[in-house]
């Protein structure tokens, strides 16, 4: 067995940003497994792209064959999973892709896993971790004033996103309690930050606001979500790599609950200080309540007690100065901005919210 991991779904949103993360401050090799969806993007890693510690494989998790060849040949001592279908509106559109990468592909890795670490020396086996990242959304939806979900919440998901993600959390329990396989979940609430694709709430709304768009808000805009930066949800996932009991889950938050509409009046008036336009006007006036989605959780909120008290960790980026850092990227990153934006991409946002808006 290397020093070596291997991190699957590295080139999207959160595992390049792990992946990133990782070689600035580890020493082990990463192997980087990614089948670049229209989500991975490998700009994302092009800092590394010849760093001597990060192999870029393109691959599907779902082909057995493929994943246990990857395991023979890289002998990593450790699996992070980051690969998942994460969006709910393409998972109400389309359910389908993310039955399959959420959950026939997590079972795919662990069957492909569990193989491998069963045939390695006892001792390599008592080091091996497999960190699986999932999500809060598998927890359901809470009212205002009831407590944060904690790790003993029971699952409740209520869209085809959540409920394949909350099916991928019951399969790597079951591998853990049944075959012995060393485990370890993290349910993270929402993440924000660098790199990540433009039909999510806060880039979407920072490039239609730079540009004079109409700002989409579901509903009322009173859904509350807790907001993680990315940078502290990933050196959560490392603390957890290093030092987190085996089946076990670690709830990772940002202690920052918002509701949308007042993330969206954030940026709305942080972008007016950075990028004033005479000819937009103040950029709340581009807020636009559309109809809501089917089944739209009114509100997550993590208790992230335990992975404080346990491996002493806590969220170092407040909402106020991770808002401003996302905006600052965005705007100093236009040209990948530009380069993902695709006829796939602007065809989607057509799809998701042209006929909300004309509601």
């Amino acid at each position: 067995m290397n020093n070596t991991i291997l991190v699957t779904g590295g080139a999207g949103f959160i595992g390049s940003n792990f992946v990133l993360q990782w070689i600035a401050n580890a020493d082990a090799r990463v192997v980087n497994l990614d089948l670049l969806t229209y989500a991975g993007n490998r700009r994302n890693l092009q800092s590394i792209e010849h760093h001597s510690r990060h192999v870029f494989v393109h691959g599907d998790i779902c082909d057995e064959s493929f994943v246990a060849s990857l395991l023979r040949e890289h002998q990593p001592r450790a699996i992070v999973h980051f690969a998942a279908e994460s969006h709910v509106d393409r998972s109400i559109a389309g359910p389908a892709a993310f039955i399959r990468t959420n959950i026939t592909g997590t079972y795919e890795m662990l069957q492909q896993v569990l193989r491998y670490w069963q045939a390695l020396p006892e001792g390599d086996q008592s080091v091996f971790r497999f960190v699986h990242v999932s999500t809060d959304e598998v927890y359901g939806t809470l009212l205002p004033g009831e407590p944060a979900f904690n790790e003993t919440t029971p699952h409740a998901p209520n869209s085809p996103y959540a409920a394949s993600k909350a099916s991928s959390d019951m399969l790597v329990r079951a591998w853990h309690h049944t075959y012995g396989l060393p485990v370890v979940t993290t349910n993270c609430s929402n993440n924000y930050g660098p790199w990540q694709f433009p039909e999510k709430l806060i880039p979407l709304m920072v490039l239609n606001a730079l540009e004079g768009k109409p700002l989409p808000v579901y509903g009322d805009g009173l859904n509350v979500r807790d907001w993680l930066f990315v940078e502290d949800h990933c050196a959560a996932i490392r603390r957890v790599l290093e030092d987190g009991r085996i089946g076990q889950t670690y709830n990772i938050g940002g202690n920052s609950e918002r509701s949308n509409i007042d993330v969206v009046t954030a940026i709305c008036d942080i972008l007016d200080e950075l990028r004033p336009d005479p000819s937009i006007g103040g950029r709340r006036n581009l807020i636009t309540y559309v109809k809501d989605r089917p089944g739209h959780d009114r509100r997550y909120a993590i208790d992230a007690t335990k992975i404080a008290r346990e491996l002493n960790w806590v969220p170092e980026q407040p909402f106020e100065s991770g808002i401003r850092k996302t905006i600052e990227w965005y705007l100093a990153h236009l040209d990948w901005v530009n380069d993902i934006r695709t006829g796939a991409y602007l065809n989607w946002i057509e799809q998701n919210y042209a006929e909300r808006l004309a509601q």
